[in-house]
């Protein structure tokens, strides 16, 4: 079997291997045993994200994670759906600003079919991409944007906090949901052009995890992806980096049909693979995550002055990450008196650090996480691929909780300190519409229903 090489298997977290092949074509494998169920997970990340769409053209990464389900040359239509729950499986595929990713988990039984059928979407997707399949997906992206992001209470909190975070022209400033008059743009021979750069064997990351051999899963995978010819025209996303801080604060105010009031803030946060960046998820967790967070014990629990309050990473490995707050406040609260009781809580964890307690209580809930993750074969499989693709080491998954449990309250301290600062923060405040307009807005839509309906018609 014609193999590029083959890296000798490592010991990773909680006695977890992976082994890592390449074939011919380029295409990098992983594979990871685990025989406690018969389930095997396939997991294909893709190296292309939102990052490397430019002006005019954004969400075709999106809209080509839809494509690759509408059938391929020996699969019909819905085929892909049907054939892998028929065989008691399951599947789906997203995409961020750094890559889109596809997978399946199967009974052990079936993993061949679930290789057969993602090298045959590899292979041979533009034999049966057309008008037809281009028009009914672009609607339904449209739909799924109408649904997840217009159309419902701070549904484009993310898009807006997004395009200020990161400035006009920057390869993240715009989310993988793309705008609708950039998929209305958007042409057959566009997608067409994007798959061929794309989706090459040398472009991706297959990860196999659970009850297999390998020696038969890489016979497999060479009998099914090794004929897919590699492609080289593919260019490097855009320069993504910026400089450690805004400068100053963004800011922006919606009013909308909220329910409440809402704070949300993005701060700019080091870049995922590095020690800061550990550091700044155990500061978040010490802040915002769950009920014996600071910010949850002090404007929930205590102040009562909001019914919910959260502060989470996205990890970036391309552009420095963000620091997500999200703050619902109570009845009748203004903002500024929960915008000073957050500025204190995080002036406060910038000048002490976390106590000891707070930082056994965070690295213990980061590493459950983690070995959440590590423990199911399908979220396994996953960061073994985002670490061969963003950072060029799968075994890197394997001992990320180590790193998350090597950082010491100083270094939380100090990110706290350099990063969690008023003028290094977009900001949008939601205001709820008035009373009156609600009524007249109601109104108005009663009165344009039936015109409503007679267009849609």
């Amino acid at each position: 079997m014609p193999m590029g090489h083959t890296a000798t298997e490592q010991a990773g977290s909680g006695g977890l291997t992976a082994t890592e092949h390449r074939l011919d074509n380029g295409l990098r494998v992983v594979l990871s045993e685990d025989h406690l169920t018969p389930v095997a997970a396939v997991c294909l990340w893709y190296d292309v994200g939102s990052r490397h769409e430019v002006k005019g053209r954004t969400g075709l990464a999106h809209l080509f994670e839809h494509l690759m389900f509408q059938g391929s040359a020996q699969v019909k239509g819905n085929g892909h759906f049907e054939l892998v729950q028929g065989a008691g499986g399951s599947l789906n595929g997203t995409t961020s600003f750094e890559r889109t990713n596809y997978f399946e988990t199967m009974p052990a039984h079936q993993l061949e079919l679930a290789l057969w059928l993602e090298a045959d979407r590899m292979g041979s997707l533009l034999t049966a991409l057309d008008e037809e399949s281009m028009e009914n997906q672009r609607d339904v992206v449209k739909n799924e944007r109408r649904q997840r992001y217009d159309n419902v209470p701070y549904g484009t909190a993310f898009e807006r906090l997004t395009a200020l975070a990161y400035p006009e022209g920057h390869p993240y400033h715009h989310t993988p949901i793309g705008s609708m008059a950039d998929l209305d743009a958007a042409t057959l021979e566009d997608a067409r052009a994007f798959f061929r750069t794309n989706y090459a064997p040398n472009n991706a990351v297959l990860a196999i995890v659970g009850d297999i051999d390998p020696e038969q899963t890489l016979a497999w995978v060479e009998k099914y992806f090794g004929s897919i010819p590699s492609h080289d025209g593919k260019q490097p996303p855009r320069d993504g980096s910026l400089p450690d801080v805004i400068g100053e604060e963004l800011r922006e105010e919606i009013q909308e049909e909220v329910p409440a009031r809402a704070l949300m803030a993005a701060y700019r946060l080091p870049h995922d693979g590095t020690r800061e960046c550990d550091a700044a998820d155990l500061a978040l967790t010490v802040l915002g995550a769950g009920e014996s967070s600071r910010l949850h014990n002090r404007l929930v629990r205590r102040d009562r002055t909001a019914v919910a309050a959260g502060f989470g990473l996205l990890r970036l490995a391309g552009a420095p990450s963000l620091g997500w707050l999200d703050v619902k406040t109570s009845a009748g609260v203004e903002i500024p008196k929960i915008e000073a009781a957050v500025d204190e809580e995080l002036a406060r964890l910038a000048e002490e650090g976390p106590t000891a307690e707070e930082m056994e209580r965070a690295q213990a809930q980061l590493e459950r996480e983690w070995l959440d993750r590590l423990g199911t074969v399908a979220d396994r499989a996953d960061e073994l691929c985002r670490y061969a693709v963003l950072f060029g080491d799968p075994q890197l998954a394997l001992t990320a909780v180590q790193r998350v449990l090597d950082i010491t309250a100083d270094e939380v301290k100090a990110v706290a300190a350099a990063r969690l600062r008023p003028d290094n923060r977009a900001v949008l405040v939601y205001e709820p519409l008035p009373a009156e307009d609600d009524a007249e807005g109601a109104a108005d839509a009663a009165g344009q229903t039936d015109e409503q309906e007679g267009a849609a018609k």
